[in-house]
């Protein structure tokens, strides 16, 4: 039997189609293609592609096909967005032959809109559907009034360390940054080669969740135009804290997951990772068959400047569709079974490598009872992320042209590793890379 989603004729209001107008015209500058009516009417089930890499992807496609006679998703691995999913996805749009479905993080996600590269699926997602969702997700899924993707999960800041070597030193916990800096000398005085954690030079989305949870606004909008301001005080402070960490030799500066990062862990030389809800899952599946790994690590809130709880977030990921599909409709009803079904949720998390923090909130017992946390000792980790999600600092809006922004931050913080350049100078590049960009895309930027 069809869903009342997938049986559902597309119909466009005069009024919505005025709005989407305006929005592609102004704004953001992006359309979606034309549609099937209904995908699948001769009977035969309707062929879906999907691009991904989140974990636990592959068995959530495997157990929705099993139970969707009338549609058959046909998944392809691809590499995470950063490390050349995105350039795969965005040559196939342009070649004319991208996936049907493919997920964008949060972050990317305006940037593809941007481009026209994901369609408006605003007539498909109701008020109740959007209702599920945490308002922080549903937030940064929907742009000029419109909707464009289906939010998977939230991914708040979270600090997870290792219980033993933070005893050995006589190092509690730090609930501040003030704290966690006391940590790290803490640590290094007492195994010199150990850091409290590590800065990655590779990501700037890490330091963006810092400036987003000090209250930092990269982007806003003012009318039909954008406000760009990687430079105000929020940003300015974080950036000191952690180019202070960094000329201390506080904290270890390597590649994010890269092979010297994990040799880090394994060999108790770096004590903590500064991550998200989904980074449980990262180490568990990194580190869980090294020795003296098991149950010696633990998760805690973020650090914040005041000791009060305040998160930003780091990632997370959503369903998209691409601008050429004939089935969004088809594609919608499997974005909303992957991100809103307990059976979706418990596919993904039972593969043993996820740790999703699901954006349908009515989800989380589901979550909590599937992820084994014998890693972390036994840990309620998720009752953390329910804490760190509420406290995602609400405002922050992602800019349209954010693979621009953080390939000049990424270059610019590869100088910050080699003692060439600073935070700060990565942060003045980066503006004026953007503002650049915004002028060759034709976008509005206030004064």
């Amino acid at each position: 039997m069809r869903s009342p989603l997938f049986s559902r004729r597309r119909s466009l209001r005069a009024g919505a189609a005025i709005a989407a107008a305006t929005l592609c015209g102004s704004l953001l500058a992006a359309c979606g293609g034309d549609q099937d009516d209904v995908p699948g009417a001769d009977g035969k089930p309707v062929t879906l592609t999907f691009w991904g890499w989140a974990k636990g992807t592959r068995e959530v496609v495997a157990d929705f096909n099993a139970s969707h006679p009338d549609i058959r998703v046909t998944f392809e691995e691809i590499p995470s967005g950063n490390a050349g999913g995105y350039a795969k996805i965005t040559n196939a749009v342009k070649a004319g032959n991208a996936p049907d479905v493919f997920n964008i993080e949060y972050p990317q996600l305006p940037d593809f809109v941007s481009q026209g590269a994901v369609q408006d699926i605003s007539d498909l997602v109701d008020d109740g559907l959007k209702g599920t969702y945490l308002p922080q997700a549903a937030e940064l899924t929907s742009l000029g009034g419109r909707t464009w993707a289906l939010p998977l999960d939230v991914a708040p800041q979270t600090f997870f360390y290792r219980k033993d070597l933070f005893e050995k030193a006589g190092v509690t916990v730090p609930r501040t940054w003030d704290e966690f800096r006391d940590a790290a000398k803490k640590l290094k005085a007492a195994q010199p080669k150990t850091r409290i954690a590590t800065f990655f030079p590779d990501d700037p989305t890490t330091f963006e969740a810092m400036a987003w949870q000090n209250g930092a606004r990269w982007f806003t909008t003012e009318g039909d135009a954008w406000k760009v301001n990687l430079k105000g005080p929020e940003t300015g402070k974080a950036a000191d804290y952690w180019q202070k960490m960094v000329d201390d030799d506080l904290v270890q500066v390597q590649p994010s997951f890269s092979q010297q990062w994990t040799a880090s862990l394994q060999k108790g030389e770096t004590a903590g990772y500064l991550g998200a809800s989904w980074g449980a899952g990262v180490l568990k599946a990194n580190l869980g068959s090294a020795p003296g790994m098991d149950g010696n690590w633990a998760v805690a809130p973020i650090p914040t400047w005041n000791g009060q709880p305040a998160s930003g977030m780091l990632g997370g990921t959503t369903f998209a569709v691409s601008k050429n599909s004939k089935k969004a409709e088809a594609a919608v009803e499997f974005a909303t079974w992957a991100t809103t079904t307990p059976e979706g949720m418990k596919a993904r998390i039972d593969s043993g490598t996820s740790s999703s923090y699901p954006a349908a909130t009515a989800l989380l017992p589901v979550a909590k009872k599937a992820f084994d946390t014998t890693f972390y000792g036994g840990q309620d980790i998720y009752g953390v992320y329910a804490e760190a999600a509420e406290s995602i600092k609400p405002g922050w809006t992602w800019g349209p042209v954010m693979g621009v922004t953080n390939g000049s931050l990424k270059d610019s913080f590869g100088k910050v590793a080699g003692k060439t350049g600073t935070i700060q100078d990565a942060l003045t590049t980066a503006q004026q890379a953007t503002l650049d960009e915004f002028k060759n895309r034709g976008l509005k930027v206030a004064p």
